[in-house]
Formats: structure tokens, sequence, C-alpha cells
């Protein structure tokens, strides 16, 4: 498993590390978004959509877990906010097989709260704040065959 480090100095930079992510693994679906509160995954998933071409408004989907967008080409974009849920079986209830398995990019934010469901397949995003000068870290690593 081979790690990358990008530093952002800026959410002006966030555009170029969602480029860089996008373009290291261009042909991957699944892309699983940690950090703690405040770290900026929403914030990035919305550069991340965006370099997708994605069309309508992104937003954290809190509570409704999951949020459908489309892009410029018609196709589906999922975004999950898993922060709420209490249970991992809480996905099995949406039918969240559907979505990842769909051939579809899946956002997901907080996902080790159901990690045992998730595709082994994915690209793992860290963010982490680095205290003394507010920029972030993205640690991004692939899993999978």
């Amino acid at each position: 498993m081979t790690k990358t480090i990008i530093r952002c100095t800026g959410i002006k930079e966030l555009h170029l590390v969602a480029s860089q992510i996008l373009s290291l693994y261009p042909s991957e679906k699944i892309f699983l978004i940690s950090g703690k509160m405040g770290a900026g995954k929403t914030t990035f998933i919305k550069e991340i959509c965006k370099q997708l071409q994605v069309v309508d408004v992104v937003n954290s989907p809190t509570f409704s877990i999951v949020n459908e967008y489309k892009t410029v080409k018609g196709s589906s974009v999922y975004h999950f906010d898993l922060y709420r849920i209490r249970e991992s079986n809480e996905l099995l209830d949406i039918g969240y097989e559907e979505y990842l398995f769909s051939d579809s990019v899946c956002l997901i934010e907080w996902p080790e709260l159901a990690m045992e469901l998730l595709p082994t397949s994915f690209v793992l995003i860290n963010i982490e704040e680095e205290e003394r000068t507010g920029d972030r870290l993205f640690e991004i690593s692939f899993h999978g065959n």
C-alpha cells in the first residue's frame, strides 16, 4: 500500500488537491474521506464534485445519510455522511449496496462507522489539520485490488 501526502495551505489550493487525487486514481469509484469534525471533509467533497462536473448543489447529507448528484454527462455521484448512524446495519436499511456497487463515484464521510460493510477496494483520504499552521494534510492510500 502506497501512501501519498499532500499539503494544502488554504482553500484556494483545494482544487489542486482534488485534481491530483482524481488523476492518481482515475478508475476508482469509492473514496472514503476521514478526519476530525471541522477538518474540511464536506468542503473537500464539494471540490471533488466540482472536478467531476456535478451540476447540483453539493451539501452534507448529515440527516438523509446519502445525497445523489448528477454530472453534466448525466452520471450519478453519491455522497454519504455516516456521522449519525449508530449501527452499520442502518446502511442495510437504505440499500447501500445499490449505491456502492452501481459503478458510480461514491464519496463517504465518516467511513470508519461502517467499514465492515464497505467494498474491499477503495481510496482512503484522511484529512488532518496541522495545529501550528492550520494547513491541511491529505494522506491518501489505496486499498484493494
